[in-house]
């Protein structure tokens, strides 16, 4: 089941946000459910952002940014994450292919996302969707403990 997020997901969004294998690629370092609460609540006012659950647990989630204005026609997916016990299983695909759904409703005919440098798999993945490196974002990313930034890269798919 797809939903906006709500304020009482806060507990299970955090879960998967701070996993080992979830962590470094979502824009902000570990920290507990606590200070986690601040980065929610920015998450919810956003609009758009939404939880994916099977067996009344979230497994997932994603947000849309749709531009506006005169890039209106331009939207980023972002913060998706699936809970490593369901990576694998076709959840993300299938996750990407509802938020594109969802963005070809909004108008949207260009989808951009960024992936570290680092996030074979993700890049992989996104590629297998029809998603192309459009540019690399030169240190662009700073993990808490890194000795240095790392390169971003932007990703782009086309809808019409």
């Amino acid at each position: 089941m797809l939903r906006l997020a709500r304020p009482e997901d806060v507990e299970q969004v955090h879960r998967i946000y701070m996993d080992a294998k979830v962590a470094p690629y979502l824009g902000v370092d570990p920290m507990g459910l606590e200070p986690f609460r601040v980065v929610f609540a920015g998450l919810l006012s956003g609009g758009r952002f939404y939880v994916v659950e099977r067996a009344g647990a979230i497994t997932g989630f994603y947000r849309i940014i749709q531009f506006e204005g005169r890039a209106r026609h331009v939207a980023q997916l972002g913060t998706l994450a699936v809970d490593p016990k369901w990576q694998g299983t076709g959840l993300a695909a299938e996750i990407v292919a509802g938020a594109i759904e969802q963005m070809q409703a909004l108008g949207v005919i260009r989808v951009e996302l960024m992936a570290e440098i680092d996030n074979d798999r993700g890049i992989a993945f996104y590629r297998k969707l029809g998603f192309e490196t459009e540019a690399v974002l030169r240190r662009a990313y700073r993990r808490a403990g890194d000795a240095s930034e790392i390169d971003e890269v932007l990703m782009v798919r086309f809808l019409a």
